[in-house]
């Protein structure tokens, strides 16, 4: 699976900048517009002149710049190789239609910074994956909605794959119908390598997908995942809701589940699997799921004695340990 997601997205790596060949001008702007309106013939650099894709007006941003979306329209896929803002401020829906591709790489240096706020991102049915990153310094995504990313054994709503040290955070964001396999779904987040992954999920849904969260670490002997989710929802998903993996010898995945809820998954509510994975839940609801709280190979849930398990159709389940609240 991992050489199929491997293949899937380095192919359409080598495509997108085919797409992306900066404008005869060769001059960038700190802001540029993209509009329903717009041409790919202007350079971006004010509403009236706004480009017609989000890979022409990058090819116009200069590091460090902004993309602003004038108003409703589909912008296309994009292939971020620096720091930049994406911003969509109530313009109405600025979407990225990515059928059998992905929407949106990031794969800049060490150090860059993307932000990407109020897109709709749809891989109608076929998409490979919605956001797929890999080395970056941080990414902060906000307000968005990734969908219907059903590409054969690598439909994936987020993808964070890092090969050096990289940071998610992620708020107001709903991630739906995503997935074909065990372990494809909403998010994954997996460290290569000798990667690691820090990432904050702040309100967030992941809902109709495979797996809701999947946090793996057997394939890096790096730092690995640390990831908080909190305020979420993680819901009608068909597999496990929450699904943090490791193995002997490998990285850890290691989270802090607090205030989610985890509810109507047809797999595990929240389940640790491996020597490595431990969660930490505060405050959780799990409920309605075909199995409440799992382990399995050394996994930890240590619970800090205030969430709520039960009504869960199968057994409703224990956590490994517990802490005190301080």
């Amino acid at each position: 699976m991992r050489t199929i997601r491997a293949a899937t997205v380095a192919l359409t790596a080598m495509l997108l900048p085919m797409l992306q060949v900066a404008p005869a001008w060769a001059v960038t702007f700190n802001k540029t517009y993209v509009s329903n309106t717009g041409s790919n013939a202007n350079n971006c650099a004010s509403v009236a002149f706004a480009c017609a894709s989000f890979a022409t007006a990058l090819a116009s941003t200069a590091p460090g710049g902004e993309i602003t979306v004038v108003n409703t329209g589909d912008y296309g896929a994009v292939n971020i190789l620096q720091s930049v803002n994406v911003t969509n401020d109530g313009a109405g829906e600025a979407s990225i239609l990515a059928a059998a591709s992905t929407g949106i790489i990031v794969s800049a240096g060490v150090g860059d910074v993307v932000s990407i706020r109020g897109l709709v991102i749809d891989g109608q049915d076929s998409g490979l994956q919605g956001i797929s990153i890999g080395q970056i310094s941080a990414v902060h995504i906000q307000n968005c909605v990734i969908r219907n990313f059903q590409a054969s054994g690598s439909g994936t709503g987020i993808g964070f794959f890092p090969t050096g040290n990289s940071q998610l955070f992620m708020s107001d964001t709903i991630i739906f119908n995503n997935g074909t396999t065990g372990t494809t779904g909403g998010i994954r987040i997996e460290p290569e390598v000798m990667g690691s992954a820090a990432v904050v999920l702040d309100r967030v849904h992941l809902e109709n997908n495979v797996v809701g969260l999947f946090v793996n670490g057997t394939l890096s002997t790096g730092n690995g995942a640390h990831v908080i989710i909190r305020d979420s929802v993680v819901s009608g998903n068909a597999g496990d809701g929450i699904l943090a993996m490791s193995a002997p010898g490998q990285a850890p995945a290691f989270l802090v589940v607090e205030r989610t809820a985890a509810v109507n998954n047809g797999g595990t509510g929240i389940h640790a699997d491996g020597p490595r994975a431990t969660m930490l839940l505060n405050g959780d609801a799990v409920a309605r799921n075909g199995v409440g709280l799992a382990t399995a190979n050394g996994g930890q849930l240590i619970s800090y004695g205030n969430n709520k398990v039960n009504n869960n159709l199968g057994p409703d389940g224990t956590p490994t340990g517990s802490y005190s609240p301080i």
